[in-house]
C-alpha cells in the first residue's frame, strides 16, 4: 500500500494518537466540581444551583453525541472536531464572564456540553472504525484518555485557580483545550467505509432507522441507560453515602473519589481488553453482575469503611467498563459504517441516566428507593444480556462478480 495514501498503515495510528489527544482535552470537563465553590461565591448563589450547570452539561453532551453523525457526514471528522474545540473555548470564555446563573447555564452548561458531545462520540467511533480487529482495546485507549483528562486537568485547573484566579483559569483552560483539540484533529483521517469481503459471515450495516426497528436496539439501550444511571448516581453521591450511611468523617468519605477514579479507569482497561477476547455481550453481563454485587453491599449489608469502598469501586468499575465496551458492542450488532449514528441515540441514555437517579432520589427523599430501582433495572438488564441474540447476520457469496 502506498504510504502517501490517506489509508496507509500509519494513517490509523496517527488517527489513534489524535483521538487520544482530543479525548484527553474533552475529558477535562469532569473537573467541574473544582469550580462549584468559587462560582457560588462569585455569583452569590447556592452551590446546588451552581452545580446544576454540570447536569446541563451532561445532558448537552449526550444530545450532541446523538447528532454528531449528521455533522460528520456533512463536514467530515476533522472539521467537526476543530469546530467542537472552538465552541468549547468560546463556552469557557463566556463562563469566565458569567455574571448570573442563566448565563452560567448557557455557557458552561449548554455550549460546553454541546461542544464536548460533538467531539467525544464522533472521534471515538471514527477511531474504532480504523481498528475493526481490536475494537475493544481501541475503545479502552480512547475512553481511558477521556477519563485521564479529568485527572490531568484536575492538577492543571487547581494550579491555575490558585495562581491566576477564577476568570483567567477559564480563559486559559479554553485556550489549552482548543490547542489540544486542534492538534488532535490535524492527525485524524476519516475512516474508510468497510465493505463485506466475499465468503465472510458479516453483520449487516443497519441505518439508524433500520436499527431502531430491531428489538435488540432497545434492549441494548435499556442496558446502557441502567449502567449510566447506576454509575453516575453512585459516583455523584458517594461522599454523601459514606457520611450518612457509613458515618465516616468527611475526609475519609472523600477518599471515595480516589477509589472511584481508580476503579473507573480499571474497568475501562480491563473490560475493554477482555472484550476483544470474549463475546462482548458476555463482558457486559459480567459488568452487570459486578455492579449488582456492589449495589447488594449498599442495600443488604451493615456497611463499614471497607465494604463501602468495595461497593462504590464495584459500581465504578462496571460503569467504566460498560461505556468502553458499548461502542464496539453496538458495531457488533448493527455494523461499523453507521456506528456514530446508531450509538449516538443509545448514548442519550448517558444524559437521561445522569439526571434520573438524582430525580428519583429527590422525589423519594433518600438513597433506598433509588438503590432498589437500580437493582431492579440491573436484574432486568442482566436477563436481557443473557438472552439477547445478534440480528442481521448474512453470508456473502464467494462467487466472483460477473463484471470483475
Amino acid at each position: 500500500m502506498n504510504t502517501n495514501s490517506p489509508f496507509s498503515p500509519m494513517t490509523r495510528w496517527l488517527t489513534l494518537a489524535g483521538t487520544i489527544i482530543t479525548q484527553f482535552a474533552l475529558g477535562s470537563v469532569y473537573t467541574w466540581s473544582l469550580f462549584n465553590q468559587p462560582l457560588s461565591e462569585k455569583l452569590s448563589a447556592p452551590i446546588s444551583k451552581v452545580a446544576l450547570s454540570f447536569g446541563l452539561l451532561s445532558l448537552g453532551l449526550a444530545i450532541a453525541s446523538s447528532l454528531a453523525g449528521k455533522l460528520q457526514e456533512r463536514f467530515g471528522v476533522k472539521k467537526v472536531t476543530v469546530g467542537a474545540g472552538v465552541l468549547l473555548a468560546v463556552g469557557f470564555f463566556l463562563t469566565s464572564n458569567a455574571s448570573s446563573l442563566p448565563m452560567l447555564y448557557l455557557s458552561a452548561g449548554v455550549l460546553v456540553g454541546l461542544a464536548d458531545g460533538a467531539g467525544y462520540l464522533m472521534t471515538l467511533s471514527n477511531c474504532v472504525k480504523w481498528f475493526p480487529e481490536r475494537k475493544g482495546v481501541i475503545s479502552a485507549c480512547a475512553i481511558g484518555a477521556y477519563g485521564l483528562g479529568s485527572l490531568g486537568f484536575k492538577f492543571i485547573c487547581s494550579y491555575l485557580l490558585v495562581h491566576q484566579g477564577l476568570e483567567h483559569t477559564f480563559m486559559l483552560w479554553g485556550c489549552i483545550a482548543l490547542v489540544m483539540v486542534a492538534i488532535g484533529a490535524s492527525l485524524m483521517k476519516e475512516a474508510p467505509r468497510r465493505e463485506a469481503q466475499p465468503g465472510a459471515v458479516s453483520v449487516c450495516d443497519f441505518s439508524l432507522a433500520e436499527s431502531m426497528k430491531q428489538p435488540q436496539y432497545w434492549m441494548l439501550a435499556l442496558m446502557f441507560l441502567t449502567a449510566c444511571m447506576s454509575g453516575l448516581y453512585v459516583i455523584g453521591v458517594a461522599k454523601d453515602i459514606g457520611q450518612s450511611m457509613v458515618h465516616l468523617p468527611a475526609l475519609s468519605a472523600a477518599n471515595a473519589v480516589t477509589v472511584i477514579a481508580v476503579a473507573n479507569l480499571g474497568g475501562r482497561l480491563v473490560l475493554g481488553v477482555l472484550s476483544d477476547k470474549l463475546p462482548r455481550i458476555r463482558v457486559i453481563s459480567l459488568a452487570q453482575i459486578i455492579s449488582l454485587a456492589g449495589m447488594s453491599l449498599l442495600m443488604f449489608t451493615s456497611l463499614n469503611e471497607t465494604t463501602f469502598f468495595m461497593a462504590v469501586a464495584s459500581i465504578a468499575f462496571s460503569f467504566g467498563g460498560t461505556i468502553t465496551v458499548f461502542p464496539s458492542l453496538v458495531s457488533d450488532f448493527f455494523g461499523l459504517n453507521n456506528l456514530t449514528k446508531n450509538y449516538g441515540v443509545i448514548y442519550l441514555g448517558f444524559g437521561i441516566g445522569s439526571i434520573l437517579g438524582s430525580l428519583v432520589a429527590s422525589l423519594s427523599g433518600g438513597f433506598t428507593v433509588t438503590f432498589a430501582l437500580i437493582m431492579v433495572l440491573l436484574t432486568v438488564s442482566l436477563v436481557l444480556s443473557l438472552t439477547i441474540r445478534q440480528p442481521g447476520v448474512r453470508f456473502v457469496s464467494t462467487a466472483p462478480a460477473l463484471n470483475s
